[in-house]
């Protein structure tokens, strides 16, 4: 198995629904579907349910919910105004404020909920005031996602620890883990305007990650990947979720509660991802995995014995295999699950 022979696997779960075992066997998985140096696969199930479910970027450009700034770079508050539950994934990243931000981890967050603090990491370590015309009390909607599975295994394990972090009582790893997201984030930057030939770095805020990934020769070069991936994953009513292989490795995936759900996150995580192989592009071609490699992944998450509880979300350790997992409290469907190999 293509999983045994990873240095080092962590699988992390977000949430996902009652009824459906993951293994090859009970979740078919087709595929790949291949464009220069990407490969993805389509995990598939009859469940049904999420039909209400709003996104964090729906939420935010209708204004039913909002994010405002707490004083603190690394605690941000998320308020409901709406009559719908409101799933946000790890990895959201946010516009504005003193610092564009990322969500650390998975939260549902329950209709007329008022202020719920969250934990978030800065992705644009060089500005803390307001930028241009932008309110820097609160942020707006934006339609990018982490594009790192480094960064995202550093946000998703800290988060499965850690209640939320304050500046009385900040968990002792905060800024270790803040640094490793400054870092992805300038890596990110330089592998990208690398492969488009120009640099992506804005000049309204270099740092912002945010507004590189609003780069036009960026997003040009993303049209070709969406162009030939992105109908794939509207095709069939019952795709729940994608495993994907970068350069010939299978690096991770996503799986959603429901057909209804996958369908309003695919455009955003599929963004990320093309982001991320762009990024990691390499000049010789390599064959893709085959399917039972991206099966294997989900295999490796559903043989990991649960060993404990932290903060409303298990945590596995089995030699190569640390999972973590949050469940929708209000029904108790799994909403989400992640899947990283590193």
């Amino acid at each position: 198995m293509l999983f045994a022979t990873f240095t080092r696997l962590t699988i992390i779960f977000g949430a996902l629904l009652m009824f459906v075992c993951f293994g090859a066997a009970e979740t078919p998985v087709s595929g790949p579907i291949v464009h220069e140096n990407l490969a993805i696969y389509f995990v598939h199930s009859d469940a049904t349910g999420g039909g209400t479910l709003q996104t964090l970027q729906d939420a935010l450009a209708q204004k039913t919910v909002q994010v405002r700034e707490t004083g603190n770079v690394n605690e941000l508050t998320l308020e409901n105004l709406g009559n719908h539950e409101v799933f946000i994934q790890a990895g959201d990243i946010v516009k504005g404020g003193q610092q564009d931000r990322v969500i650390a981890g998975d939260l549902l967050l329950a209709p007329r909920s008022g202020k719920v603090t969250v934990t978030a990491f800065c992705v644009e370590s060089a500005r803390w005031n307001r930028r241009g015309a932008e309110d820097a009390t609160q942020f707006s909607a934006s339609p990018s996602a982490m594009p790192s599975h480094e960064a995202l295994g550093v946000l998703e394990s800290y988060s499965a620890g850690s209640a939320v972090a304050t500046a009385t009582a900040p968990r002792a790893d905060l800024g270790r883990n803040q640094q490793a997201i400054w870092q992805s984030v300038r890596k990110t930057q330089e592998s990208l305007s690398n492969t488009i030939g120009a640099p992506i770095a804005s000049p309204k805020s270099p740092s912002s990650l945010q507004l590189s990934l609003e780069n036009k020769k960026l997003q040009e070069a993303q049209s070709a990947y969406l162009s030939a991936l992105e109908g794939a994953g509207e095709s069939g009513n019952d795709i729940i979720g994608f495993v994907f292989a970068i350069n010939g490795k299978v690096e991770g995936g996503d799986t959603y509660l429901s057909n209804a759900l996958f369908r309003r996150m695919w455009r955003k995580q599929l963004t990320a991802i093309v982001t991320e192989a762009l990024s990691e592009r390499e000049s010789a071609r390599v064959s893709p995995p085959s399917v039972s490699d991206a099966e294997g992944l989900l295999a490796a998450a559903k043989s990991a014995p649960p060993n404990g509880d932290t903060n409303g979300q298990a945590a596995t350790r089995d030699g190569h295999v640390l999972r973590f997992n949050q469940i929708q409290s209000s029904s108790g469907l799994w909403v989400h699950r992640k899947y990283l190999s590193q």
